[in-house]
């Protein structure tokens, strides 16, 4: 069923990765505009949030699932403009967030109908486009397979990252004991205390385990949120609290080459790691409805909003990947098209 105000083109601009590499791999290219089948919709782009998956399928080192866009891009928000022959609840013309497994980067795009979210109030398009993903990936880490609870002291590496600033607000939303962040600049400590947090860790000035252990009396982190690994995994054995949990993000660290075990049996340490992408339609679903249960009505109050630092043009995606491998940024950076202005 279309949008039968909008006329659906044939081919649309998206952003290819040529070649495994750096940000100049990502190309403009012209693509057919997909079609949605059976419980798909099909979504007029406006904005589409960069995160560091697609940094990582970018370099080669994250492929899409079976069946997903090669194109990159994992959340967007946009205007459905036709759906598929089973979709019941949304309609055409509504303006949506969605988690898609791929295609972002690009000026239309398909999402499963359970995996689109209504614009929740007060946000932008620009806003809503960087939720679904990092909303999500910290709801279902932090909250879900973390355990975080109110009481508890957590440490947030990459604290003024989308994942980052997103987790301060949420663990100062429901009542951590102490926030303590990693950053890597005076920019972001500011940023980063403006957030919520307690304590913020220059990462290039100081050890943060010496931190963590003074401004939590040597209790320790009862929660870590990680997104860097590398020699960060020892450290994070080290500054955890007895039956702490470490929640392992993301990798942009590179591998741990040397880590002593002994740590996470004589503290009963608990580590895990998992990735958003890879879950069914149906699964997302689940967290999509924990997320409008649980997070929602904080964004439409106003507590907890998305933090973005910089939009770019779609063409100019490499831009906005060499502003990520940066780490100039405060939150998220965001891909934007001509639906946006109406153009």
């Amino acid at each position: 069923m279309p949008d039968q105000n909008h006329t659906i083109p044939q081919t649309m601009t998206a952003i290819e990765i040529t070649e495994p590499g750096g940000p100049e791999v990502l190309k403009a290219t012209t693509r057919p505009v997909p079609r949605p089948t059976g419980d798909e919709v099909l979504i007029r782009i406006a904005a589409a949030g960069v995160n560091g998956p697609d940094v990582l399928q970018r370099k080669g080192q994250y492929a899409p699932p079976p069946g997903a866009s090669d194109i990159p891009g994992l959340e967007v928000a946009g205007i459905v403009v036709a759906c598929g022959e089973k979709v019941k609840d949304v309609q055409p013309g509504a303006h949506v967030a969605a988690l898609i497994p791929g295609g972002g980067y690009a000026e239309y795009c398909t999402a499963h109908a359970t995996n689109v979210l209504p614009l929740p109030p007060g946000l932008s398009l620009v806003e809503a486009a960087a939720l679904p993903e990092t909303f999500m990936t910290v709801w279902l880490n932090m909250f879900q397979r973390g355990q975080f609870k109110a009481g508890d002291i957590i440490l947030i590496h990459g604290g003024a990252s989308g994942i980052g600033t997103t987790a301060t607000m949420l663990a100062k939303a429901f009542g951590a004991a102490k926030i303590i962040t990693t950053v890597g600049s005076e920019e972001h400590r500011e940023a980063s205390l403006k957030l919520g947090a307690d304590v913020v860790v220059l990462r290039k000035e100081e050890d943060f385990v010496e931190v963590v252990k003074r401004e939590t009396d040597g209790h320790g982190a009862d929660i870590i949120i990680d997104i860097v690994a590398g020699d960060y995994i020892a450290k994070n054995y080290a500054a955890a609290a007895m039956n702490g949990r470490i929640v392992q993000i993301g990798v942009i660290g590179g591998v741990a080459k040397e880590v002593d075990l002994f740590p996470l049996l004589s503290k009963q340490l608990t580590h895990i790691g998992s990735t958003l992408r890879q879950r069914t339609p149906a699964q997302k679903a689940e967290l999509i409805n924990a997320l409008s249960e649980h997070v929602l009505p904080l964004v439409e109050q106003g507590k907890v909003k998305p933090q973005i630092f910089k939009t770019f043009p779609l063409e100019a995606a490499s831009d906005a990947h060499a502003m990520l491998a940066a780490s100039a940024h405060v939150g998220k950076v965001v891909l934007t098209t001509d639906a946006l202005t109406g153009e």
